[in-house]
């Protein structure tokens, strides 16, 4: 599986969890030392660590469940570059998660917004997860049980947004309509999307006060672990709708 933004907050314990389990997790930062960090951190005799390159998949003994591995998600480029590493040395992907974003903007709101923040989060939170989804989805099309996961939050529901943190809240109503886009071209392909709020949790950019991120990834996983023939094109938070 491969998880973006993952070298924090609620990617790192989604990589925790999923690896913990026997996963072999793609842990995807834009700074590849920040990952690599992460990834050490996490690592017990139960957790190895391996390292993926275009020479190949290294690790001291036997193959590692989290792979630290460079992934910005609005460079193109890169992101074919990892994409054909992985079909090179893992052969496919089984769960692509769009974690990373940007921009939880409370400063400011949308008759004065910096637009320049604006495309920012839109380039990540929206463009950046359409690459990534590009990117991987040869791979996925090699799984049995593809799924695609795009974190997103009940902050982009038309059905309760207000005003205020306008970067985010329009980002995210985006991603929300490209995660149904996405499921109705390619339900006939038996791949998943769907969408998931984790709920407010504690990480850098929810801040204090917020519910413990294994509970956000626990959220996130529902969405990963549903069966074959379950549900596409639905936005849930622990297993439960979300109003659009």
């Amino acid at each position: 599986m491969v998880v973006t933004g993952a070298n924090r907050g609620l990617g790192l314990e989604l990589a925790r969890q999923c690896a913990a389990d026997g996963d072999t997790v793609l842990l995807g930062s834009r700074d590849l030392a920040a990952g690599e960090r992460a990834a050490a951190e996490l690592t017990t005799a139960a957790l190895t660590t391996a390292e993926l390159t275009a020479e190949g998949l290294t690790a001291a003994g036997s193959p590692g469940r989290l792979l630290p591995v460079r992934l910005d998600v609005t460079d193109a480029d890169g992101l074919r570059a990892v994409a054909t590493t992985v079909r090179d040395q893992l052969g496919r992907v089984d769960v692509l998660v769009n974690n990373a974003a940007v921009h939880y903007d409370t400063w400011q709101n949308a008759a004065n917004a910096d637009l320049g923040v604006v495309r920012e989060a839109l380039e990540t939170n929206v463009v950046g997860a359409w690459l990534t989804t590009q990117a991987f989805l040869p791979l996925l099309r090699r799984s049995r049980h593809p799924r695609i996961v795009m974190v997103s939050s009940e902050g982009g529901s038309l059905a309760s947004m207000g005003g205020g943190i306008p970067a985010y809240h329009v980002s995210k109503a985006a991603l929300n309509a490209l995660t149904r886009t996405l499921a109705g071209d390619l339900e006939r392909e038996g791949i998943l999307v769907n969408a998931v709020c984790p709920g407010w949790t504690a990480t850098d950019m929810g801040g204090p006060g917020g519910r413990p991120v294994s509970q956000g990834a626990a959220s996130i996983r529902y969405a990963m672990d549903l069966p074959d023939g379950g549900p596409t094109g639905t936005f849930t938070r622990d297993g439960r709708p979300v109003p659009w």
